[in-house]
């Protein structure tokens, strides 16, 4: 009797070690969460503290809303649980120098589903900047203005309501990636830049992780045929491997590190509390669905300088998209979407 009280007992203890042991990797993100909130979240908000830097703006002449007002906070749209607009600026800078914003991406993100939608808008696209008097690459508002030009100009040119922004200078991501043990990238074949007018690189292909230099290298990369539309392109699935990475629940202790690294290359309009609630909402869905697509059109010379023309059908069809993508009542499923069998689709 006693030894089988002795082996109930033990049984008793390995199936609650067990039980334990499912429960905790069943709700391993909610564990996380709660932990990151308990340890870290402070921290990180007043690290946030010096990257929020609101812009002074005006709805623009002739710019639809995005939305009925009301519906609209004026402190942030994610306070709400609302989809909202989010303009992410990507500068390739070195030292104080403000630079152009090599990427510009129009992302439409919902937070009760966890998936976003994001429009690149390639750097030589050619439209009427806010206060110059000719048109000029739309990269050249960023160098011009700073993020709230840029917010200006690119609610302007799709004609809609950009509800925030977040400037990143990519030279921040160096030591972030090498940070949490480099990223993913799909290189099938060695990136050569030898180009005499170009920074000089080789980005070897098939390695399993891609280290902060050679990740950004992977951006920087200039001399295949797609050309702007290829980095554009690239630069989607850099950002894409990078949330991939980071989400992983063993990362997240790492956040106040991160947040950190990046300093004074990362700035945003949307207050850091939101910022926060913001994240964990995302991150404790199950999935996270980023659909992309590159602005359509034909690089020509116009008054002495190369652009890129943007194709008007594809800017309504961008246009579309984003409104559908707006409507917080709309199930994901039933969304308007890239196409996921072309290169547009992930």
């Amino acid at each position: 009797m006693r030894l089988t009280r002795r082996k109930a007992w033990a049984a008793g203890i390995v199936a609650g070690a067990v039980l334990l042991g499912l429960i905790g990797y069943l709700f391993r993100v909610q564990i996380a969460l709660a932990a990151f909130d308990l340890f870290f979240a402070k921290r990180v908000k007043a690290q946030l503290e010096e990257s929020y830097q609101p812009i002074v703006r005006t709805q623009p002449e002739g710019a639809a809303e995005t939305r009925p007002a009301e519906d609209r906070p004026e402190e942030a749209a994610a306070k709400a649980d609302l989809p909202f607009t989010l303009l992410l600026l990507g500068s390739d800078s070195r030292g104080k120098e403000r630079g152009r914003s090599d990427t510009m991406i129009v992302t439409v993100v919902r937070p009760r589903d966890g998936a976003m939608l994001l429009v690149s808008i390639p750097r030589d696209t050619r439209v009427d900047i806010p206060g110059r008097e000719k048109p000029d690459k739309i990269a050249h508002a960023y160098a011009y203005g700073g993020a709230g030009l840029a917010v200006e100009t690119l609610e302007r040119f799709l004609d809609l309501r950009i509800d925030h922004y977040a400037s990143i200078n990519f030279q921040g991501f160096r030591e972030v990636i090498d940070t949490i043990g480099g990223i993913k990238l799909p290189i099938e074949k060695d990136l050569v830049n030898d180009d005499p007018y170009h920074e000089h690189f080789v980005v070897k292909a098939g390695q399993p992780f891609y280290n902060g230099e050679d990740a950004l290298n992977y951006v920087r990369f200039r001399e295949d045929a797609g050309g702007d539309a290829s980095r554009t392109k690239r630069q989607q699935i850099f950002l894409q491997a990078i949330i991939d990475k980071a989400s992983e629940v063993g990362e997240w202790r790492k956040i106040p590190e991160l947040i950190e690294i990046m300093g004074s290359n990362f700035a945003t309009d949307i207050p850091p509390d939101d910022l926060l609630r913001l994240a964990e909402q995302m991150l404790a869905r199950k999935s996270r669905p980023i659909y992309s697509h590159t602005l359509a059109g034909a690089g020509r010379m116009e008054d002495g300088a190369w652009y890129f023309i943007a194709d008007e059908r594809d800017c309504e069809q961008v246009k579309a998209w984003i409104r559908a993508w707006l409507d917080a009542d709309a199930p994901l499923w039933e969304l308007p979407k890239p196409d996921p069998a072309g290169t547009d689709g992930r």
